[in-house]
């Protein structure tokens, strides 16, 4: 058998005990009411997107403060983390400014059922929405200005592809778009048949959706034969 010195078999039971003294003391903690704590939770915003637009990123967050029990805070704040996001539906968006703190509150409520939600810290809480337009617009070739080599011609129609475009977003954004579009082609001195995609001249904005970027258009060209003198 291997010799134990006295003073480390004092040192474990030391040990042993303020393990065991500890462990107690912390069920014993976690048991106890009446605790707060501020939790951060994930946040859904619900609206009608097929006829509304915001105009400002929504929160993706909120922060509650809460009471209850040591064992329903650690689980709430460390085990639960991942939860499904509290979900707020906007019913009226043309009319909404704010986020209803006290709705919300009564929404958390309802997903900590053993906490008492004592508040919702309202940070930035704001909504701005606009109704959702739709616009066609016409694209047009400049053809006056094409350039064609000398003594070379554009002998067939010009084929644009898509001639309309379509233009989603918010009112005020929508209606900066104009009625016609006007497409330039930039290739100088043209002497051969013509078939190229060109980007379309709009602005980018993330509110707005456009259906296309670029427009395809071709022609044909012929020499010009000039008639023999006679």
């Amino acid at each position: 058998m291997s010799y134990v010195p006295p003073n480390q078999n004092r040192i474990k039971t030391f040990l042993g005990c303020l393990l065991a003294a500890s462990f107690f003391w912390l069920m014993n903690v976690l048991n106890k009411d009446n605790y707060s704590l501020k939790l951060n939770y994930p946040l859904s915003i619900e609206y009608d997107n097929s006829a509304f637009v915001s105009m400002k990123p929504l929160p993706r967050q909120i922060s509650v403060n809460v009471s209850g029990d040591g064992w329903s805070l650690l689980q709430k704040s460390w085990l639960n983390f991942n939860a499904n996001p509290v979900v707020y539906r906007v019913q009226n968006p043309n009319k909404a400014s704010v986020i209803n703190s006290t709705a919300l509150a009564d929404q958390v409520n309802e997903m900590f059922p053993n906490l008492r939600v004592n508040y919702v810290v309202a940070d930035t809480f704001e909504l701005n929405f606009e109704p959702k337009i739709r616009k066609i617009i016409p694209i047009r070739v400049d053809s006056a200005n094409i350039n064609i080599r000398e003594g070379y011609v554009i002998s067939s129609f010009i084929n644009v592809s898509p001639s309309l475009i379509s233009v989603d977003g918010p009112v005020s954004l929508v209606k900066l778009y104009p009625d016609t579009i006007h497409v330039s082609v930039p290739t100088p001195k043209i002497q051969n048949n013509y078939d190229e995609s060109l980007p379309i001249p709009l602005p980018v904005s993330p509110l707005v959706e456009v259906s296309h970027r670029d427009v395809f258009i071709s022609f044909e060209v012929a020499q010009y034969l000039q008639a023999p003198p006679l």
